[in-house]
């Protein structure tokens, strides 16, 4: 069973998909409106002026996304650095606050068995 958070390997690659293809749609949109603008150019033009600006805007999203993936590892690393010591700083707080409970009681015993003789 899977945990809640948990996606099948083909749920990624359906996700990555529509994103990359929200991105060449998004380019071609803003080629399209900068082509509208340059209205001397021929039709043949238009598309490769087109075909060149989602190239480059599409290798512009690639390396952001690119970025934003190595940054999130090494947050995610740093995170998980401070996380187990905080976990092992909580560990030696409880170990500590056990022993002296323990050392308490161990006194408290023995000053109970003076007491009663």
């Amino acid at each position: 069973m899977r945990r809640e958070g948990e996606h099948r390997p083909s749920t990624h690659t359906v996700e990555g998909y529509l994103l990359a293809r929200a991105h060449h749609d998004q380019a071609h949109r803003e080629a399209g409106t900068l082509c509208a603008r340059m209205t001397w150019l021929t039709t043949a033009q238009a598309e490769d002026v087109t075909r060149h600006y989602v190239e480059q805007r599409l290798e512009v999203s690639r390396n952001t996304l690119r970025d934003i993936v190595e940054r999130t590892a090494q947050i995610r690393h740093e995170y998980e650095e401070r996380y187990l010591a905080l976990r092992r700083d909580l560990l030696r707080r409880h170990a500590a606050a056990a022993c002296a409970v323990i050392a308490c009681a161990i006194g408290m015993g023995t000053l109970t068995g003076h007491l009663i003789r």
